[in-house]
């Protein structure tokens, strides 16, 4: 079996990040805030969640956490919703699945589409409408799977609700396009306070702010001034160093030298773009976790945003992203010694080497690898 901290993914810290501040710190692990004033009621002795399984290649890997679930007995039970961002007329559907996850506070999802013209997206709906500011994505090697780099680990915090993400766009002439870029101390503040209890709670010991600021001097300058002084003036007595990276500057030293990176935060845009490197500097889509949380409500999805389209329907998808994604969804939960279980035999199957998908260099099948993990769990 591995290391503890490895297994424990994004595990119980991030609760409390949503709510409060200046923890003291404890050994590093990777892990979950939650008040358990806000935690979701059981009923019958299980917990309900609300799934939405995404498009391309998400009913198979929900498949395949629902069938571990199952097998484990884990006290789960699910109000699945199967919106999709590729069909018209989905709207009603949607609005079922926003309803279920108010009810129920936290929610499974994968990847849901969203075209180049038509609908706006509703993932960042979804994030907006709940407030669930804050995108966590942990990026970190996986023992026995080798990749270009070795020994990254680094966590992405992302603000998930303004930004180039707004959505406010208009034509103010035939031909000119305006889109508005939304930039809050408010919400620079909630991010960046986000980001240093996370790094207090996981006993991190550095975070970087990413920017544009040089260019964007008023809405990046405000982001980085307030998460410097929100640095200086309520975490300087934590130990915890900070710094700030231009963002095109941040993408060269992701791919040269990431293992300088320990916790980063960022606007918007920036998060998605960084996180998609991330993942592929680990092993890809098929693998990284995410989480998203607000003060009330959580949703747990993969960390690099791929639908997988191409892929689809041919039993191919890496279901391990979805898988870890819900054993963060269980430490959410306080199901401590489930999520355990599953994240430890799912990094030790990845880690031998036997049962390997296509994106891991492997023939395996989405069913060989979920069948490969229920096995070793029971």
């Amino acid at each position: 079996m591995i290391s503890a901290p490895l297994r424990s993914s994004v595990g119980s810290a991030l609760r409390s990040a949503a709510a409060s501040s200046k923890r003291a710190p404890v050994s590093r692990s990777m892990a979950t805030l939650s008040d358990e004033k806000r935690l979701p009621a059981k009923f019958g002795g299980k917990y309900t969640v609300t799934l939405v399984p995404g498009d391309g290649i998400g009913k198979e890997v929900a498949e395949s956490v629902k069938e571990v679930f199952d097998a484990l007995k884990v006290p789960v039970q699910w109000e699945q919703y199967d919106v999709s961002g590729e069909t018209t007329g989905g709207d009603d559907l949607f609005q079922q699945a926003m309803e279920s996850l108010k009810r129920n506070k936290v929610g499974l999802k994968g990847i849901l589409y969203t075209p180049v013209e038509g609908h706006n997206s509703w993932n960042v709906a979804m994030r907006q409408q709940l407030d669930i500011y804050a995108s966590v994505v942990v990026c970190k090697s996986l023992p026995g799977f080798k990749t270009r780099h070795d020994n990254v680990d680094f966590a992405i915090i992302r603000e998930n609700t303004e930004g180039e993400y707004s959505g406010l766009e208009h034509a103010s002439y035939p031909g000119v396009v305006e889109s508005l870029k939304v930039s809050t101390r408010t919400k620079a503040e909630r991010i960046a306070r986000f980001a240093f209890d996370f790094a207090v709670k996981n006993n991190r010991k550095k975070v970087t702010c990413v920017h544009k600021a040089n260019i964007m001097k008023l809405g990046d300058g405000l982001f980085l001034n307030t998460c410097r002084r929100v640095a200086e003036q309520e975490y300087g007595h934590t130990g915890i160093k900070f710094e700030a990276m231009i963002v095109d500057n941040t993408a060269m030293q992701l791919v040269s030298k990431p293992q300088q990176f320990d916790v980063m935060v960022m606007p918007n845009l920036y998060g998605t773009i960084c996180a998609n490197i991330g993942s592929a500097l680990v092993g890809g889509p098929g693998i990284t976790p995410g989480c998203n949380f607000g003060r009330e409500y959580a949703l747990f999805e993969p960390g690099c945003r791929h639908v997988g389209k191409d892929i689809m329907g041919t039993n191919k998808a890496n279901p391990t992203a979805l898988i870890l994604s819900a054993t963060m969804m269980l430490r959410h939960l306080g199901l401590e010694s489930q999520a355990n279980l599953i994240a430890g035999a799912t990094y030790d199957l990845v880690k031998e080497g036997k049962i390997r998908t296509a994106d891991l260099g492997g023939n395996s099948t989405t069913t060989d690898f979920t069948q490969g993990l229920i096995k070793k769990l029971l």
